[in-house]
């Protein structure tokens, strides 16, 4: 209890020191292809002023390896475009590891205590159910690896790969 509301107050903290006013872009609502930019903010933004967005239905940030995939699994259940593969790439947040955990739930789940199973982030608990996390997984058919990747051209690439398959 105590830990979780230290990690609420700092993520107040970052929230005040580095104020971010869009964490989602929406793109091509035809598209199944969702991009997760991680921690690189500037992979976001340009992401979101390049055509890349004409062929992805949505790019987002991910920092937390809990509150953040909480919304990322509720956002894929409740999303009326269907995605069906996700992109990682940029920077993944260092101690947290949202992008290693985002993995981990998609390959292994979830265990009794809502932990991420294989996630080596600091605190991967989450507070999405079984059943969400079951959904999420059988919705997403492919999650594409290109953490460290912070190169639209080269995302912009892959995802023409995807609409050409």
């Amino acid at each position: 209890m105590v830990k979780r509301f230290l990690s609420d107050i700092a993520g107040k903290a970052c929230e005040f020191i580095l104020p971010i006013r869009h964490d989602t872009f929406i793109g091509n609502s035809n598209s199944c292809i969702a991009l997760c930019t991680l921690s690189s903010i500037d992979l976001l933004l340009s992401a979101s002023r390049s055509d890349l967005m004409q062929y992805i239905a949505i790019v987002g940030r991910l920092l937390s390896e809990n509150k953040g995939i909480d919304a990322l699994v509720r956002y894929v259940i409740a999303d009326k475009r269907r995605v069906r593969y996700m992109i990682i790439a940029g920077k993944d947040s260092k101690g947290h590891l949202a992008g290693q955990s985002l993995l981990a739930l998609w390959l292994n789940g979830i265990d009794v205590n809502g932990r991420i199973i294989g996630s080596k982030g600091k605190d991967p608990i989450l507070t999405v159910s079984k059943d969400e996390v079951d959904e999420f997984r059988a919705r997403i058919n492919t999650i594409i690896d290109m953490r460290d990747v912070i190169d639209v051209g080269r995302i912009r690439e892959y995802v023409l790969t995807i609409i050409q398959e």
